[in-house]
């Protein structure tokens, strides 16, 4: 052991009653919350992020590919799904799957209730993981290339409005874009699904498009809209670049975040309010350490004289506080790990912390960390507490060896 490590590690301890033991315990303290507050502030926003990324993504996909000329009404223009299309997106190897669809706006009347919603058309190509574990009642319905289906999926919302259950049938009205006539059409229940997404559970029905695509006269090849997944490790924004240049020039292709702007800038505003936790901890916890490192220096002035009197240089008693400041900076850090995780596996295993899912999307607190986010919170923090701690050392230079001894 060397010498430094060895004196250190004798005059130094929590244990003992003097003014810098109960400094030091406040140090440690200090360092763990605030470790612990900028991990879980961390996992809270990365998870609250994916979440909701992933609730809007898993509704309209991550890519949408619709005509040029197409308008912000309800009232889909038409395009027809022929080879050019088909094989830019087969040859895409980010591509994990493309689905066809098509919408049409109408009115929901019962007895004792009338309701403005959208049907969404979709064909036997779609797929049904996002919405299958988020049926509340009854089930899919069944869709298939030879026969029409009349079963429909409602939202929790449109159900509770219209006071309808899986099973019973509703009678929804459309007007014919050419001649402004009504056309009705009478569908069955079949489930009934919540995503917790107000822009979505408020306003969609889930049907054949085949419906959809004789209410507006179109060819049985002529959709609205592509709806296309990508990898996990994908960037949407790229790969829309790169198919809007593939595709025929008729079509145009947007991403999730362009067509619904108002929610990917909520998200990112999140990452402003863990930036201002994180320094506002940081320098918490890296002032607290400067301070007890000063009160032991001050606290320890007749031993430094008394050290320097007998030879010892400026850098061997730098480096005899340092290692004592090191061993308050981990000890603390590991508090502020246990705590952190702690935190973290009990409300991914039961959800302890609630929220309003009207107003956040999400019925509880989401918290999400990777290893690199562990790893590069810690080593980045350690790095950081460490420069710090090198300010308060150059006062050991400044303490003249006969005067501390003198004065002790």
């Amino acid at each position: 052991m060397r010498a430094e490590s060895f004196i250190a590690a004798r005059i130094f301890s929590m244990r003992k009653e003097s003014i810098s033991s109960t400094i030091v315990r406040v140090a440690v303290l200090s360092v763990a919350l605030g470790l612990s507050v900028m991990m879980v502030s961390v996992a809270v926003v990365i998870g609250f992020k994916n979440q909701i990324r992933d609730k809007v993504t898993g509704f309209v996909a991550d890519i949408q590919i619709e005509a040029l000329n197409n308008n912000s009404s309800s009232e889909a223009l038409p395009f027809t799904a022929d080879t050019g299309l088909t094989d830019a997106l087969e040859a895409s190897e980010q591509i994990v799957h493309y689905q066809f669809t098509a919408s049409k706006a109408g009115i929901i009347k019962t007895e004792d209730h009338i309701l403005g919603v959208v049907l969404k058309g979709v064909g036997s190509d779609f797929d049904w993981q996002y919405l299958r574990p988020r049926i509340l009642e009854g089930q899919a319905p069944v869709i298939s290339d030879t026969a029409l289906s009349n079963e429909v999926l409602i939202s929790r919302k449109i159900a509770d409005k219209l006071v309808v259950a899986p099973g019973q049938s509703i009678r929804m009205w459309f007007v014919d874009a050419a001649s402004q006539q009504p056309r009705g059409r009478k569908f069955t229940v079949s489930g009934i699904y919540e995503t917790g997404m107000s822009e979505f559970d408020e306003r969609y029905l889930i049907g054949d498009i085949g419906h959809v695509q004789k209410l507006y006269n179109w060819q049985p090849d002529q959709y609205a809209l592509v709806e296309v997944e990508l990898r996990d490790d994908a960037d949407a924004a790229v790969v829309s670049e790169q198919l809007y240049y593939e595709v025929p020039v008729k079509l145009n292709v947007t991403t999730a975040a362009e067509r619904f702007p108002q929610i990917f800038d909520w998200l990112q505003l999140q990452d402003m309010n863990v930036w201002i936790i994180l320094l506002l901890m940081l320098m918490v916890s890296a002032i607290t350490m400067v301070s007890t490192l000063l009160i032991m220096i001050l606290e320890r002035t007749p031993m430094i004289g008394i050290l320097k009197a007998m030879g010892a240089g400026n850098h061997f008693i730098r480096r005899m506080f340092l290692l004592n400041s090191y061993r308050i900076l981990l000890n603390g850090m590991i508090w502020g790990n246990l705590l952190a995780l702690t935190f973290i596996g009990l409300q991914l295993q039961f959800g302890l912390f609630k929220l309003p899912e009207a107003s956040y999307y999400l019925s509880e607190v989401p918290v999400e960390l990777h290893w690199a986010h562990f790893i590069g919170l810690n080593g980045g923090l350690f790095l950081l507490w460490s420069a710090s701690l090198l300010i308060p050392v150059t006062v050991i230079n400044a303490i003249d060896p006969a005067k501390a001894i003198r004065y002790a």
